[in-house]
């Protein structure tokens, strides 16, 4: 089985080389590695290039943010599974990807996603958020529950039977594919309980309330394009979910 890892980079210098060499460290060998560039402006690409001979596909251009740069990773894809590993983050240890084969391989899956740690920026050892997941059931989803999107692994046809990140939802584009994929669609999924990415805290969609503002209205548009009931109660509810995985 061939995974397809895309990272997706827009000014990355300060975190990306962390990055880049978890993935060459997996103990998985069979990873197609596509890097997409936003024509960065710092020593990204700089950094970049000393690891081009581990990078199949690298690509920089001027994009329409994240998930453009995403959605351009997902179609150049060619592995049988597809993941996304932020810029900032890292995987938890050098067996992720072999972990993440095995549940595909004996569940016969279409999706696999696991646990998460939010970590301080500067400090990769203090952990402060632990995002650990469940099993996938209608209820949650639909009362706001959802996977930790870096851990969210799907086989390629997904996206080309059910498409790809809707650009017009911002940093919810995410949240949306998800809900497309688990609840509306109803694709199997399996619930990996291990963690499987370290990622750095100060994310697109949590740095103003201004931009949580816009996020809450956004995921009240993926609810209701994805037939989600009573989408609005569910849209106040949703971050309290968040509560739990400070204190255990």
């Amino acid at each position: 089985m061939k995974i397809s890892i895309i990272t997706v980079t827009y000014n990355a210098e300060e975190f990306i080389e962390q990055c880049i060499r978890s993935v060459i460290g997996q103990s998985y060998k069979n990873i197609e590695y596509i890097l997409i560039d936003g024509a960065s402006s710092d020593s990204t690409l700089n950094i970049v290039q000393q690891y081009k001979n581990n990078i199949n596909i690298l690509i920089s251009e001027v994009d329409k943010g994240i998930y453009d740069a995403m959605n351009k990773g997902i179609k150049l894809a060619s592995g049988d599974v597809i993941g996304i590993l932020n810029a900032d983050d890292f995987f938890a240890d050098q067996d992720v990807v072999a972990n993440i084969v095995k549940s595909f391989t004996e569940n016969v899956t279409d999706i696999v996603y696991g646990n998460l740690w939010y970590i301080d920026r500067k400090n990769p050892d203090l952990i402060i958020r632990k995002w650990i997941s469940k099993p996938f059931s209608y209820r949650a989803m639909s009362w706001g529950w959802m996977p930790a999107h870096p851990t969210f692994y799907a086989r390629k046809k997904l996206f080309q039977e059910l498409g790809f990140y809707d650009l017009k939802l911002n940093s919810c584009a995410d949240y949306e594919l998800m809900l497309r994929f688990l609840y509306l669609n109803k694709r199997k999924s399996v619930w990996l309980n291990k963690v499987l990415i370290m990622m750095r805290v100060g994310g697109v969609s949590n740095i103003s309330i201004n931009s949580r503002i816009m996020a809450s209205r956004n995921d009240l548009t993926a609810m209701r394009i994805n037939k989600i009931s009573w989408p609005l109660l569910k849209v106040i509810i949703k971050p309290l979910r968040k509560i739990h995985q400070y204190f255990q």
